[in-house]
């Protein structure tokens, strides 16, 4: 395992960061551990989560597992905005609820520090500067050491870089978007604007929930018995299921063949050789699933291969970005 600084700063990280977000839920706390130790005795130091996971669930299995490690080896990023209650501050970015929400996670964790605290989603209903100096705070604590965002627009993410410099407030470390073979929208915008300002990229789902795990296949009319999209949201049947995602399949499974290498491996690996990625989270339900995917670490795509890649999976451009 190699280790990136997480943009700018100073703070290194795992090539591979480890997703936790079903820890507890779909994955029981034996499996979890046996995850993170595989994880860890591999080299990863990485280790991402959200308090909203499983409502505070993965945190603690993570907690609990935290307590048998030494805690300043490991990097440890978690999120808030997401609702923990039925109240009305019990959700989004005003400066109450994150600073009750922090604490919470630091209980969960049973740490007195969280590495990178993130920003899960925007929130239109909150000033964007209380929500900036409340992290200003936290981070001036000793609370949080880095502070990065989750699914903003790229205008979204520039105004609080700009805000930040006015405010002499500390800024964002990282971005954690959406970035796939089948998802390169954040290419027009989102990853130009982390380059320019100096932000790591942490991108969440690099199989797009099994799409480009190799379960999925030309000619399928219908998902995977249990499979995520065979249900709604934004990785469903209906969504991806045309001829445009069949083309990147296919390409992945021929270069996949070529490489040696198992179609997932090849899904992260071209996430890390992406012009600045810091570390795609690997989410594995099992630990099985977990052993493949280290493989995507210590070899490299060659240039046809990434060009075949590119090639299959780049998206028709929208105005004004064909100009």
């Amino acid at each position: 395992m190699d280790y990136r600084n997480l943009g700018a700063t100073g703070l290194k990280v795992s090539e591979l960061c480890l997703g936790a977000m079903m820890f507890g839920g779909q994955t029981d706390e034996q499996d979890s551990a046996e995850i993170l130790n595989k994880f860890t005795g591999a080299g990863g130091t990485f280790i991402d989560t959200a308090d909203v996971y499983g409502a505070g669930r993965s945190e603690e299995v993570l907690g609990g597992w935290l307590k048998t490690q030494r805690r300043e080896d490991l990097v440890i990023a978690t999120k808030v905005w997401g609702p923990m209650g039925s109240q009305p501050n019990e959700r989004g970015l005003s400066r109450k609820h994150i600073l009750d929400a922090v604490d919470a996670s630091l209980r969960r964790l049973g740490t007195d520090y969280i590495d990178l605290y993130q920003l899960h989603r925007w929130d239109d209903g909150t000033p964007l500067t209380e929500t900036l100096s409340t992290l200003d705070t936290l981070m001036r604590s000793g609370k949080v050491r880095y502070i990065g965002a989750s699914n903003f627009h790229a205008w979204h993410l520039q105004k609080a870089i700009e805000l930040c410099r006015q405010n002499g407030w500390e800024s964002f470390a990282s971005l954690q978007p959406l970035y796939t073979l089948l998802d390169r929208s954040p290419e027009w915008e989102l990853l130009p604007v982390c380059r320019n300002e100096g932000l790591g990229v942490i991108t969440w789902s690099p199989l797009r929930s099994g799409w480009l795990s190799g379960a999925f296949r030309r000619g399928m009319t219908a998902p995977p018995q249990g499979s995520k999209a065979s249900g709604p949201g934004t990785h469903s049947w209906d969504r991806y299921a045309n001829d445009h995602t069949w083309g990147v399949i296919d390409a992945l499974e021929a270069v996949a063949k070529d490489a040696g290498r198992t179609m997932p491996q090849v899904a992260v690996r071209w996430l890390l050789q992406q012009p600045g990625v810091t570390a795609p989270i690997i989410g594995p339900r099992l630990p099985r699933y977990l052993d493949d995917l280290l493989g995507a670490v210590g070899w490299s795509l060659t240039p046809e291969q990434l060009e075949q890649l590119d090639t299959a999976s780049a998206p028709e451009l929208p105005y004004p970005y064909f100009l």
